[in-house]
């Protein structure tokens, strides 16, 4: 199981990335595995405020559809418009090509709340 250590997770799993004053946020691969093959990727309208925890964005699988949660609150700023022709990235690459939306958070220490790569590990253990 793949968990980077330079990102912070969610118990919904989502994982968060700081990346020059936006957090990206996308699925783990616990939860993309979990999904199965993903058919479509609905994202969230760029502009809209999020509130920490809110249902953002639809991710359907072959075998379900999954609400993705905002980790932290804030506006949306971009969406990965790839996914649209190329759902499959989310299972390819679900910490890089495979991201979901960005968010320019309303806290700056918005991702401290959240797992640390160790703890989101123990959480997937429990799950497994």
């Amino acid at each position: 199981m793949n968990i980077p250590e330079d990102r912070r997770y969610t118990k919904t799993h989502e994982w968060a990335k700081l990346d020059g004053g936006l957090v990206v946020v996308g699925i783990s691969d616990f939860a993309q595995e979990s999904l199965g093959d993903v058919v479509y990727v609905e994202t969230p309208e760029v502009g809209r405020e999020v509130a920490a925890g809110e249902a953002v964005a639809v991710i359907e699988s072959v075998k379900t559809a999954s609400d993705v949660y905002a980790p932290v609150a804030g506006k949306i700023t971009a969406v990965n418009e790839a996914l649209a022709d190329a759902p499959e990235t989310v299972n390819e690459d679900p910490y890089e090509g495979g991201w979901l939306f960005k968010i320019e958070p309303a806290d700056a220490d918005a991702l401290e709340g959240l797992l640390s790569p160790e703890d989101y590990a123990k959480l997937v253990e429990e799950e497994s």
